[in-house]
């Protein structure tokens, strides 16, 4: 997938009209990281449209989430030198920036390397390389996205917990209110800007509900293309993120924000068509389950415990995954079923053409090129292996009981033993998203909570 330069012209064509139409004076260049932090270079866009490609080093890609590196043990793999990339712009992920002053456009980018290799630790990149193989095979994945998220009271003391935020009628939620329309009326201001900014942006958001916990929501995307929709996604975290700042209040897609309130997930809806036909490869003739929508299944099932830490890739994403009175619906075990929400992977009721699996195990802080990625190569390799899943489960799938690392040190264990998952994501990159996450952990562990402060100072 060397990148070659044929098109460019035909690219900065796009570009030039769009900018134009738009009267874009500035442009954001755009890279996610590992962790799914937005990283880049801010440009005139009269430089950028005359040849000015941006450049970073390569080395964004092996940063934690608080801007420090691995140990150079953990990174042996790594090339010291921090080569430069070169930023090419993807012309079907440029948008807006509805909330700037002046007209500015926000720019997705792929990176390559300067000899037109690509950089192979890029999650977007990552992605590509998955839908790569079903392309090979004739087949497109289909995914539909859900992003659930808390708003909640500006907070500038991380010491002090989260608090639900207060709404028109001047209170805070005191209760759960799943489903209700009028909690979410209680911040109309707030949500009718983002579906303006949303609207400017183009994207294909569905529909908003209340979700269980105070001051939840959740969005749902339009079904469509993988690339496409992580691409919206990552936009959508930053728009909720900013409008959520200009109405006095914190958007936030921790997994677990709250004690004793349920966490957030980012639930994947699967299907597959058939390039040619356009027809759903995971029904039959008669409409019934195929045998590679069992198989799929079967993938999930097998290789979803060795891919937890990109579903849950954070110290707080194991919060959300235990089994609690406040945990909600929370998943704890890959379990599958119909029309059942207990299980991690949920087949909803549908029409042959609408036949998929919901995987419900990633959290809302994930990556989501990384989840997608993760997801659709453990399906990928179900169907390869010919892999069976169990029977569904009827019933409360919780009675099986928790069936995946409970932390995030486990996780990394058995994502380091999965072979597989590392033929098809890339040998270099699953070594260096390990060395990443290896180093946040024990940064962690550095840091005393007040739950020992509270009940080990004194009594120990």
């Amino acid at each position: 997938m060397k990148y070659e330069p044929t098109g460019h012209e035909d690219e900065e064509a796009v570009l030039q009209e769009w900018f134009t139409a738009h009267g874009i004076t500035e442009v954001e260049c755009l890279v996610t990281d590992l962790t799914g932090i937005l990283k880049g270079k801010i440009m005139p866009a009269r430089k950028y449209l005359n040849g000015g490609r941006p450049r970073l080093p390569d080395s964004i890609f092996i940063q934690t989430v608080t801007g420090g590196y691995p140990d150079d043990e953990d990174s042996r793999f790594w090339n010291p030198a921090e080569q430069d990339m070169e930023l090419i712009p993807d012309t079907s992920a440029v948008y807006l920036v509805p909330w700037a002053e002046d007209p500015t456009a926000q720019i997705i980018h792929d990176c390559y390397y300067l000899n037109g290799d690509p950089v192979e630790l890029s999650p977007r990149y990552v992605l590509k390389r998955v839908l790569a193989l079903y392309a090979a095979r004739g087949w497109k994945p289909v995914v539909a996205p859900e992003a659930e998220f808390y708003l909640v009271k500006t907070n500038k003391d991380s010491d002090y917990p989260l608090e639900p935020p207060i709404g028109r009628s001047g209170r805070q939620e005191s209760s759960r209110q799943s489903y209700s329309i009028d909690a979410v009326n209680e911040f109309d201001p707030l949500f009718e800007e983002m579906y303006d900014y949303c609207e400017a942006m183009g994207l294909d958001l569905d529909t908003l509900i209340h979700e269980e916990g105070a001051g939840q929501m959740e969005v749902n995307f339009e079904h469509g293309d993988p690339l496409a929709l992580a691409d919206q996604v990552v936009m959508f975290k930053r728009t909720l993120r900013e409008t959520a700042l200009r109405h006095g209040m914190y958007g936030t897609f921790m997994a677990k924000p709250m004690a004793y309130q349920p966490g957030s997930s980012m639930h994947i809806h699967q299907s597959l068509v058939d390039v040619e036909t356009g027809k759903n490869l995971f029904a039959d003739e008669d409409g019934r389950a195929s045998t590679l929508f069992r198989n799929f299944i079967g993938g999930l099932q097998t290789y979803i415990p060795s891919a937890m830490p990109f579903f849950a890739p954070n110290v707080n994403s194991y919060r959300r995954l235990m089994r609690s009175e406040t945990s909600g619906s929370a998943p704890i075990n890959v379990e599958w079923g119909f029309d059942n929400r207990t299980v991690g992977l949920r087949v909803p009721v549908s029409d042959a053409a609408g036949t998929r699996v919901e995987n419900r195990l990633a959290g809302a802080d994930a990556n989501p090129y990384l989840v997608m990625a993760a997801s659709l190569a453990c399906g990928y390799l179900g169907m390869m292996a010919q892999i069976e899943p169990r029977p569904p489960a009827v019933g409360s799938a919780w009675k099986g009981g928790n069936t995946l690392p409970d932390d995030i040190g486990p996780a990394l264990n058995a994502l380091h033993s999965c072979k597989p998952l590392a033929d098809i994501l890339g040998e270099r990159f699953v070594k260096s998203y390990l060395a990443v996450k290896r180093a946040e952990h024990r940064e962690y562990f550095q840091v005393i909570s007040s739950w020992e402060r509270e009940h080990l100072l004194l009594r120990v």
